[in-house]
């Protein structure tokens, strides 16, 4: 799967172009702010946007190697940030939803363990047929 998503990034002279003007753009404006701190390093990102940029516009061929490996850094921190941030979700949303249950009371789940019933199997019971609580489940 990841592998698949690697192997089809899209690398047309117009991907290449964008590439490098986005992502120039975005160093240089870094550069920018550095040297509006007056910070010594800003020559460090200045020059690989400017470059960046320049190759964009004039040859974006040459872009090919970088944007290939920018992407494909991009994708796996994709898979990565999804699985993390979703099961940061997952996991404080159910578990304030336990506490709040037992705040209040409640027991979503039969977890208590009765040795006097032979079955834990709830029968449902028999209801006539009518076609509206096929149409409307809900």
């Amino acid at each position: 799967m990841l592998r698949e998503e690697i192997k089809n990034i899209p690398s047309t002279k117009k991907d290449l172009r964008s590439f490098g003007l986005v992502v120039g753009g975005v160093i240089v404006a870094i550069a920018g702010a550095l040297y509006w701190y007056q910070k010594a390093s800003f020559i460090y990102f200045l020059v690989p946007g400017a470059a960046l940029m320049i190759f964009g516009l004039i040859l974006p061929t040459l872009l090919k190697p970088f944007q290939k490996a920018w992407m494909t850094f991009a994708v796996i921190l994709g898979w990565f940030m999804t699985r993390l941030i979703l099961s940061a979700l997952f996991f404080i949303g159910f578990t304030s939803i336990h506490y709040i249950g037992k705040l209040f009371g409640k027991s979503f789940l039969d977890v208590k363990w009765d040795k006097s019933v032979d079955t834990y199997w709830q029968y449902r019971e028999d209801v006539p047929f009518e076609k509206t609580r096929y149409e409307q489940q809900f």
